[in-house]
């Protein structure tokens, strides 16, 4: 209860000074959203019993690691989206709190925005602004939906601007690490905001990398020197970016049977077509008409961020720059970091994270997530999540 009481103090300093923000300070960052009025943030827990027909399933949008997510409508018609944290769910207290504390830091139109919060006896909530279109996956994945090709690169641009903001424009720096197609939401004008930070990372100070002994994020868009040896830096964002961007571009998942590869996943699929000079043949079909510039700088775009080499992935500043300059000429991507299935991750590390005993699986988010507990060289726990 502490917690959440100084939560909310924190939330109505934020928005206070916000509120009070000089028109030269706004007019700085143009992507930056107005915080708004204080008296908006704290929700008492009617009000969202209300809005959500009291937590009814029918109002149910999904379920994280945290707990159920609710769509509820306020007394002013305004729709949002609340998160309910789950009393039994250790995991969810973690990422919860996490979350929280990262979203009081940052306001970018690409970020999903945080509205207030609700903390009365037992139940503690997060209201964030609602999103109608749901998340990408649902557009890319399913095919009775499509998008054509100037919303896909719109998208793929306001995700660069979102990440660029987080790695090197928020007050402090910020890895997301668990950047996918799940994870970003659309507006009704289909423009994109990177979701979920219960994963996420701060980074103080000029720190550039860290090494860590808890891995966490979603198969098949972690990158490789991350799963294997626990080095964590803005490239682990840009490895699952750079999948993120071939997802978007092909119409496919990391991970497709249909693609017809010993491996099956899409980034060796991407670059053996690259090899061979068919790289056009990677574009979803489904889309019709599209720019082929546009197109090819977005698939080497991927690949470059895909690159098994640390050092030769570009930042998000760099990709920025390549996707919005003319003139850009893009290098030319080396071999991609190709990751091994769920349970085959193995390092000679004295840190290695190798997942052949695994003790204990728990479902969560939707049956595709799952956090598993190990024991071998001082490793605790490491949380995966199957791409969806």
């Amino acid at each position: 209860m502490s917690f959440f009481s100084s939560l909310c103090a924190c939330l109505q300093r934020r928005l206070k000074k916000g509120a009070t923000a000089s028109d030269d300070e706004a007019d700085d960052d143009k992507d930056t959203i107005d915080a708004g009025d204080s008296s908006d943030l704290l929700f008492d827990l009617h009000t969202l019993q209300l809005a959500t027909n009291f937590f009814s399933e029918l109002n149910q949008l999904g379920r994280g690691g945290f707990g159920p997510v609710f769509k509820g409508l306020m007394p002013n018609g305004e729709e949002v989206a609340i998160k309910k944290l789950s009393l039994e769910s250790r995991q969810g207290i973690r990422e919860f709190t996490n979350e929280v504390r990262l979203l009081l830091r940052i306001q970018h139109k690409n970020l999903v925005t945080l509205l207030g919060c609700c903390a009365e006896g037992p139940e503690k909530m997060l209201v964030y602004e609602y999103l109608p279109n749901k998340s990408l996956d649902h557009f890319l994945f399913d095919k009775k939906r499509s998008l054509d090709w100037t919303t896909r690169f719109r998208i793929v641009t306001g995700i660069t601007r979102g990440l660029l903001y987080l790695h090197e424009e928020a007050p402090e720096r910020i890895i997301h690490r668990d950047i996918k197609a799940s994870n970003i939401l659309l507006d009704e004008k289909l423009n994109p905001k990177i979701s979920d930070f219960g994963l996420a990372r701060l980074f103080p100070g000029e720190d550039t990398h860290v090494q860590t002994f808890r891995i966490s994020g979603t198969h098949g868009y972690m990158a490789p020197e991350y799963a294997l040896r626990g080095y964590l830096s803005v490239k682990t964002d840009v490895f699952s970016y750079g999948v993120l961007v071939l997802e978007i571009i092909s119409g496919r998942k990391n991970h497709d049977v249909n693609l017809g590869t010993e491996k099956a996943d899409l980034l060796s699929y991407a670059w053996k077509l690259y090899q061979g000079g068919k790289t056009m043949d990677l574009i979803d079909q489904s889309i019709g008409k599209y720019n082929g510039d546009e197109a090819a700088m977005c698939i080497q775009l991927g690949l470059l961020c895909c690159q098994a080499s640390v050092v030769e992935r570009p930042d998000m500043n760099s990709v920025h720059l390549m996707l919005s300059s003319d003139s850009f000429t893009l290098p030319r991507p080396s071999k991609p970091g190709l990751q091994g299935r769920v349970g085959k991750w193995t390092t000679t590390s004295t840190s290695a994270l190798t997942n052949t005993n695994a003790s204990s699986a728990t479902r969560a988010s939707g049956g595709s997530s799952f956090v598993e507990d190990y024991s071998r060289n001082s490793i605790s726990t490491s949380s995966f999540d199957e791409g969806r």
